[in-house]
């Protein structure tokens, strides 16, 4: 497995956004795979000793993923993304939010806009995620809940699958 693959993460307050580049060591789309169908998302998104649990995925624009984060103890944090806008195996956008067992938003969280562009490198593959927040305040709160660090272990967790799954 390569192991000097790109990884920046970048918070730009000016902005209020939080730019990750992150390369991972399969093909497009294998790693496009990975960010669009719920039983692979369930084996990596969330930061362990968590584990993902979608309750359903209509991945169109349009549609929604909704899914919750489990702990250990079995609490479960619900969320769902909204999907805006998709270009197969290039991008996909959409409007993250946590959320009840039901889909209602929880409003005393903020929501992020999630842009993620996937570029082909041959061998490897590069996705550019963008988290855009409303306001300052809103990035702020999220990269207090500890976003970096929760982050930075699922996408770890995706480079474990793929490399499994490319052996």
């Amino acid at each position: 497995m390569k192991t000097n693959l790109q990884f920046d993460f970048i918070v730009n307050k000016e902005n209020n956004t939080v730019n990750v580049k992150r390369e991972f060591a399969a093909q497009l789309p294998l790693v496009w795979d990975a960010w669009t169908k719920p039983e692979i998302l369930d084996l990596w998104w969330a930061p362990k000793p968590y584990q993902t649990k979608t309750k359903s995925m209509d991945f169109r624009e349009g549609g929604s993923w909704f899914y919750g984060m489990v702990s250990p103890e079995g609490i479960i944090h619900w969320c769902r993304n909204d999907y805006q806008k998709i270009e197969l195996l290039k991008n996909f956008s959409g409007l993250d939010a946590f959320c009840d067992e039901n889909g209602a938003i929880n409003t005393d969280f903020p929501r992020t806009v999630w842009t993620n562009t996937f570029t082909d490198n041959g061998e490897t593959t590069t996705v550019n995620i963008v988290a855009q927040y409303e306001k300052l305040a809103d990035l702020e709160q999220i990269i207090a809940m500890g976003f970096k660090e929760g982050f930075t272990m699922a996408l770890g967790n995706l480079d474990e699958y793929l490399e499994q799954i490319t052996k």
